[in-house]
């Protein structure tokens, strides 16, 4: 059985449903949860933009490509998608960052991205 960190936010709070429509997260379970075969960190709920997901095509990472073999209807502008916190980070310094849910990322997407950064790319903050 696989170990599956504390559902959290970076608030400390219950972590939030990212998405159902696409089904996201590493366990595919709508939210952005972790664990130890996590290895990419799935953990930042993202709004995808066009812009975004050329930008992570070209870094080799297709995400708006539909592959039903593997039952994945690809990412459009606009959906939620748990990404990993490294690509997020990438797509950052290269002036690419989608913005984020704060209540629906994961607490561990803080040991890659400082809390500073997430909070200049919040939807949900007042």
């Amino acid at each position: 059985m696989p170990e599956v960190e504390k559902p959290v936010n970076v608030f400390g709070e219950l972590l939030e449903e990212c998405s159902e429509d696409p089904l996201t997260g590493f366990f595919r379970d709508g939210c952005c949860n972790t664990g130890d075969m996590d290895a990419g960190s799935h953990t930042v709920c993202i709004n995808a933009t066009r812009e975004f997901l050329e930008f992570s095509r070209f870094r080799g990472n297709d995400l708006s490509t539909p592959r039903p073999e593997l039952d994945f209807p690809g990412v459009k502008p606009g959906d939620r998608w748990c990404l990993c916190a490294a690509r997020w980070l990438e797509a950052y310094e290269h002036g690419m960052a989608p913005k984020v849910y704060l209540k629906r990322t994961h607490i561990k997407s803080l040991e890659i991205i400082p809390i500073q950064l997430l909070q200049k790319y919040a939807m949900d903050l007042n």
